[in-house]
């Protein structure tokens, strides 16, 4: 099973950090994205998505981020069930977020506070190290695969 999801849009307000009960840090935000199609005569239409991050990932949204910085959020899509304070049975859906980085210039006036910072990697996933990068290569260091002996 897969459940990734990955977005870029701009905070739709400042994000408040909050500490549960066992003393980890939580914040939920929400994040405007625009949709990638445009109905001709139309203005282009934004989904706001809400966004639950944890721990050092909730410390870094934070410290760097305030309403209108662009943001690029990773994580994985879950629900969750809950009575609101009415007696009415709800239902929430939301990215709960495993990497977070800035997105746009630096000298974007909302995202003025990140000097230095680059983004945020959950401990559990491994940063993806870049693939070595053969534009340096001599011709001479392939060889030609026959057609027969390509594995797909």
């Amino acid at each position: 099973m897969l459940n990734v999801v990955a977005i870029v849009g701009r905070l739709v307000a400042d994000p408040e950090q909050r500490t549960t009960g066992s003393g980890v840090s939580v914040t939920s935000f929400t994040v405007a994205v625009d949709r990638s199609f445009v109905r001709a005569g139309e203005e282009r239409q934004a989904d706001f998505i809400d966004v639950v991050a944890w721990r050092q990932t909730a410390d870094f949204v934070c410290r760097y981020f305030r309403k209108g910085s662009w943001i690029a959020v990773n994580g994985s899509l879950q629900t969750r069930n809950y009575e609101d304070k009415n007696g009415n049975k709800r239902k929430a859906t939301e990215i709960v977020a495993d990497n977070v980085s800035f997105c746009g210039p630096k000298t974007d006036t909302a995202n003025t506070a990140y000097q230095g910072a680059q983004s945020y990697q959950h401990p559990a996933e491994p940063a993806v190290q870049p693939v070595a990068a053969f534009s340096n290569a001599d011709a001479g260091s392939f060889r030609e695969i026959p057609e027969d002996d390509l594995p797909f």
